[in-house]
């Protein structure tokens, strides 16, 4: 019998854990590669908002600053100028980076609490610096962190020369305030330098990264982009097709069409035989369209998974192709190529796979195709009522096969599809061998 504190220990483990699997499918799995590389992004910066300056913060001037009631007082006011000063940037830190990225625009008055704080951090700096209440070190550190605080969020929304341009500008100005204060050549000098590593720091920790940021996104609009190009490529390439099956006949139609007016005008029998060529054309017409049409619906099981391999891998996704479709009847061989073709756009679009595993095999009389990938988001798995799935199923149902799609392990998930071999073909995986040997 299992004591009730362990079962109540064991709920509680269970609970979290739930938790934790549902937290990380909402803002982890549920996400796109590049949208898990933002959310990272952002996460870090809000995390070296905070870690930064109060690792500068606290310790240093909890050692370097005297012992004073009136400087304990302005100390403990600059601490809590720190901690305003992070939490105003770090909401700050979204809306800069979409402005940054262009997805909406940021007001003119976003940053003025940010200034005001920083204003009232360096005033603060400035006066125990004057009063001899904090050492040098200890007032470099802490000017370098309400410098970050604020340059975090201020560096991704204006332009690089901007920002590089009022920072030297402000550095100049803390130099000279805090040698007025403190006259010393090497407190000056310690001084620029301070400020000088939170505006290289600043670039490199926000501008940088928002840039990475930037170019991802615009290779994922380019892929987007890649892919229209190519459906508009493939219509294109049937609206020319079929101009060169339909241009000629429809010339001739319309030729022979006039010339038998004119001739059932005069009361000539030719008229008759034009009428009857016209048909012959009509109808010769229809069968190249659908020759056409049957042509650009069909799929070749072959191509379709070298295909699929080959796009996989392209996208950092290991994928073994267990399958020898040759010998295989052209419908059967069609209807599985667009199985392939729809399970490939699936693994792209849907997860995040790792690995993809594809295997045909001729078990008495019925070919199995089968698909299976790992890396699905929960929201992104697809189901029996996707449209590319009941397109399959229609399909399928042609030739009399049917579509399985189901979970398979934790993360994974399988697509089957069975097809019946037609009277005549071969029945066993050995005569599928044969056949093509």
């Amino acid at each position: 019998m299992v004591p009730l504190g362990t079962a109540a220990l064991r709920t509680g483990v269970r609970r979290v854990l739930g938790r934790m699997r549902g937290w990380q499918r909402r803002y982890w799995g549920e996400r796109s590669k590049a949208e898990r590389v933002e959310f990272q992004s952002v996460v870090t910066w809000k995390a070296t908002l905070w870690l930064f300056p109060l690792s500068w913060m606290l310790p240093p001037i909890t050692v370097g600053l005297h012992r004073h009631p009136g400087a304990l007082a302005l100390g403990g006011l600059l601490i809590a100028v720190g901690l305003l000063q992070c939490l105003v940037a770090s909401r700050l830190t979204r809306p800069a980076l979409d402005h940054y990225l262009g997805r909406s625009d940021l007001p003119a008055r976003a940053h003025r609490g940010a200034a005001l704080l920083l204003a009232l951090a360096l005033a603060l700096l400035v006066t125990l610096v004057a009063l001899g209440r904090m050492n040098g070190p200890t007032s470099r550190m802490m000017l370098s962190a309400v410098l970050v605080s604020f340059g975090m969020t201020y560096a991704l929304t204006v332009p690089m020369a901007v920002f590089l341009r009022r920072s030297a500008a402000l550095t100049a100005l803390l130099v000279v305030v805090l040698l007025l204060a403190r006259p010393s050549g090497l407190g000056a000098v310690a001084t620029a330098l301070a400020a000088t590593f939170a505006t290289a720091f600043t670039l490199l920790a926000a501008r940088c990264g928002a840039w990475t940021l930037a170019v991802l996104w615009e290779a994922e609009r380019g892929r987007e982009i890649q892919a229209r190009l190519a459906v508009a490529e493939e219509r294109l390439r049937f609206g020319r097709d079929l101009h060169d099956v339909l241009g000629r006949n429809l010339s001739v139609i319309s030729l022979k069409s006039e010339l038998a007016v004119q001739l059932a005008r005069r009361g000539r029998p030719e008229a008759v035989e034009q009428m009857i060529e016209v048909q012959r054309i009509a109808q010769e017409s229809q069968r190249e369209v659908r020759a056409v049409v049957r042509g650009y619906r069909e799929a070749n099981l072959r191509t379709e998974l070298a295909g699929a391999q080959g796009v996989l891998e392209a996208a950092g996704i290991g994928c073994e192709v267990r399958a020898e479709p040759g010998g295989l009847p052209a419908e059967v061989q069609s209807a599985l190529g667009w199985v392939v073709r729809e399970a490939t756009t699936n693994v792209l679009r849907h997860g995040d796979a790792r690995r993809c595993a594809v295997g045909l095999a001729v078990r008495e009389g019925v070919v199995v195709l089968t698909v299976e990938n790992d890396g699905v988001r929960a929201a992104a798995t697809p189901t029996s009522g996707g449209s590319g799935l009941a397109g399959l199923r229609e399909r399928l149902a042609a030739v009399g096969g049917t579509l399985a799609a189901d979970a398979a392990g934790e993360d994974g998930f399988r697509l089957v599809a069975e097809v019946p071999l037609p009277d005549g073909a071969p029945r066993t995986a050995r005569e599928v061998s044969d056949l093509t040997s």
